[in-house]
């Protein structure tokens, strides 16, 4: 099994933990440049975050983006909801069609558990929690010398731990 974010879910996550990295107004350029979210892409995404109550916008030359909401009360279900959707399966395993509860088939109810499971941990994990996790990878990183780089890089760049504010 497979389960992987979208293009959207991966750009939503890193401007949320660079946001929760970076407390206060972050120009856009400043996140795609840290995060490697195409430039061009980004304000669709930071869009979606600001209509989803996450993040907040001020337009004008000191403007920029900052997190709605303290970190530790934005979950990492919510930020991928707003972005791909609710975390759900309406697929049927067996039939590959839609799963219809008079039809249910073997794998229903252990399938449905697993995607309650996903759900609620996505849901118990803050950006705070992330942040932290994610600040403590990039100073382990200068401690043991090691340059981490692609996917297994500390996302946020040259940034603080988060405070939970």
């Amino acid at each position: 099994m497979q389960v992987i974010l979208g293009s959207r879910g991966d750009y939503s996550v890193r401007a949320v933990l660079y946001l929760a990295r970076h407390p206060g107004r972050q120009r856009r350029r400043e996140i795609s440049a840290a995060m490697d979210i195409p430039d061009k892409y980004l304000p669709q995404i930071l869009a979606a975050l600001v209509g989803g109550g996450i993040a907040r916008s001020t337009v004008g030359r000191a403007g920029g983006y900052e997190l709605a909401r303290p970190p530790a009360r934005i979950s990492l279900r919510e930020v991928v909801e707003v972005a791909e959707g609710p975390i759900r399966s309406d697929k049927c395993l067996l039939r590959g069609g839609p799963c219809y509860w008079a039809e249910k088939c073997a794998f229903h109810d252990a399938w449905t558990a697993a995607g309650v499971a996903l759900s609620d941990q996505l849901g118990a994990t803050t950006f705070a929690d992330l942040a932290r996790t994610d600040w403590e990878i990039e100073q382990q990183s200068r401690l043991t010398g090691t340059r981490r780089v692609g996917r297994h890089a500390p996302l946020a760049h040259r940034a603080t731990p988060e405070r939970d504010r």
